[in-house]
């Protein structure tokens, strides 16, 4: 697991004022929990547009695959395989 690049990656980036550092991380655990537990690509897509109140589908998928590259990646592949066939609302 890599903290700091994911700490670099998802506080640069504006948009999901984390409080500070311990809270991003675990958001980012979180994130590695709900797929490890078996919840869908959609479903946490959607649990990040309503955490950040954004209908942004490429600000929810940056910080899913930040979280899931850099702090579990042992579910790259189960987040891949839930997300196959997905199309964010409106395409």
């Amino acid at each position: 697991a890599d903290v700091v690049a994911y700490l670099v990656n998802v506080t640069v980036r504006p948009g999901y004022n984390f409080a500070n550092a311990d809270a991003a991380v675990a958001y980012g655990q979180a994130i590695c929990d709900k797929v490890a537990g078996g919840r869908s690509y959609p479903q946490i897509t959607g649990d990040v547009k309503s955490d950040f109140a954004t209908s942004d589908d490429f600000q929810a998928s940056y910080l899913i695959t930040q979280a899931v590259n850099e702090l579990c990646p042992a579910q790259i592949w189960p987040l891949r395989n839930s997300a196959a066939g997905y199309r964010p609302p409106g395409l």
